[in-house]
C-alpha cells in the first residue's frame, strides 16, 4: 500500500513539472512558426525525438515489442498525434497563441471527460465535475472571455479546437498503451508513425534549406521542444495515462495555461494580469479537486 501511494505522488510530482515545461512550449513554439511550415516543423521536432528515443530505450531496457492486437492502437494514436501536431502549429502560426493555448488546454481535460464517459456510460463523481466546471471558470477567467467571447473563434483558433479533440482522442488510446508491451515502446512506435505520417507531406526544398538557418534561437528551440517537452514531458504524460486514466491524467492541462502566462511574461515580457492569476489559481485547484481520489495503480507487464 505504501508503495502504490509512493509510486501515484511521484507520478504527480512529475506531471506537475512536465505540465510547467508543456507551458514553455507556447512561446517556444510560437517562436519557430517565423522559421518554417507547420508540417515540416513537426517533421523536424519528431526527427529528434525518435532519434533521442533510442538511447532512453537503451539505458533503461525496455522492450519495444507490441502484441499483434496492439498494432491498431499504436497505428491510430500515432496519426492522432501526427494530427495534434499539425493543428497546434497551424494554429500557433495564424491564430493568437495565447488565446488559443488557454482553449486548447481547457478543453482537453473535457473533451476527455465526456469520451470516457460516452465509453463508460459512468457519470462523473461529484469531485469531478466540480473540478471541471471549475476548470471551465478558470479558462474563461484566463482567456477574459467576457471582453471578446468571438475572439475564441477567430481566426487560426479553430485549428486549436481541432488540435484539443486530437488530443483527447489520442491520450483515450494511449492510456491502454500498456496492454500491448511496455509504455516506452508503445510511446516510441506512436512517435514513429506520427514522423512516418508527417514526412510525406513536408516541403522538401525547405528541409534543404533548414541546414542553412544559423540562428541559436531556431536550433536552442527546437531541440528543447524535441528532447524536453516531447521526449521527456510528452513522454511522462503518456506513462502516466497508463497508471491514472487518460481522465486523471488530462486533469493535469489545467496547470499549462498558467504556466504558459509565467513562461510568457518571464521569457516575452509580457504582462500578467490580475485574471491570469486568478484563473491560474482556480486551475490548479481543479487539478487537486479531480484527483482527490486515489486512483488504482496499475502494474506495466514485463
Amino acid at each position: 500500500m505504501q508503495e502504490k501511494h509512493l509510486s501515484q505522488k511521484v507520478l504527480v510530482g512529475g506531471m506537475v513539472i512536465s505540465m510547467f515545461l508543456w507551458g514553455l512550449s507556447w512561446p517556444s513554439g510560437k517562436a519557430l512558426t517565423h522559421y518554417c511550415s507547420a508540417i515540416n516543423f513537426s517533421v523536424y521536432r519528431y526527427i529528434i525525438v525518435v532519434a533521442t528515443f533510442f538511447p532512453l530505450l537503451f539505458f533503461t531496457k525496455t522492450k519495444v515489442k507490441i502484441t499483434r492486437a496492439g498494432i491498431p492502437a499504436v497505428i491510430a494514436s500515432g496519426t492522432l498525434l501526427a494530427l495534434y501536431s499539425y493543428f497546434f502549429y497551424k494554429g500557433l502560426k495564424t491564430g493568437a497563441a495565447g488565446a488559443g493555448g488557454v482553449l486548447v488546454t481547457t478543453l482537453n481535460p473535457i473533451v476527455s471527460y465526456l469520451i470516457g464517459i460516452i465509453l463508460s456510460k459512468t457519470p462523473p463523481s461529484k469531485n469531478e465535475t466540480i473540478g471541471l466546471l471549475l476548470g471551465l471558470v478558470a479558462g474563461s477567467l484566463l482567456l477574459k472571455i467576457w471582453s471578446n467571447p468571438g475572439s475564441v473563434f477567430a481566426s487560426g483558433n479553430v485549428y486549436f479546437l481541432l488540435a484539443s479533440v486530437s488530443w483527447a482522442a489520442m491520450s483515450k488510446i494511449t492510456s491502454r498503451g500498456h496492454l500491448y508491451g511496455a509504455s516506452l515502446g508503445f510511446t516510441f512506435w506512436q512517435y514513429l508513425i506520427t514522423l512516418v505520417c508527417m514526412l510525406p507531406l513536408a516541403d522538401a526544398q525547405e528541409a534543404r534549406n533548414v541546414i542553412h538557418i544559423h540562428d541559436p534561437i531556431f536550433w536552442g528551440n527546437l531541440f528543447f521542444g524535441a528532447a524536453i517537452i516531447t521526449s521527456l514531458a510528452t513522454t511522462l504524460y503518456f506513462y502516466t495515462t497508463t497508471r491514472l486514466g487518460a481522465e486523471k491524467a488530462s486533469s493535469f492541462i489545467f496547470l499549462v495555461p498558467f504556466a504558459a502566462a509565467f513562461s510568457s511574461w518571464l521569457f516575452l515580457g509580457e504582462k500578467v494580469m490580475l485574471h491570469t492569476i486568478i484563473g491560474g489559481a482556480l486551475g490548479m485547484v481543479a487539478v487537486y479537486i479531480i484527483n482527490k481520489r486515489k486512483p488504482v495503480i496499475i502494474v506495466e507487464p514485463d
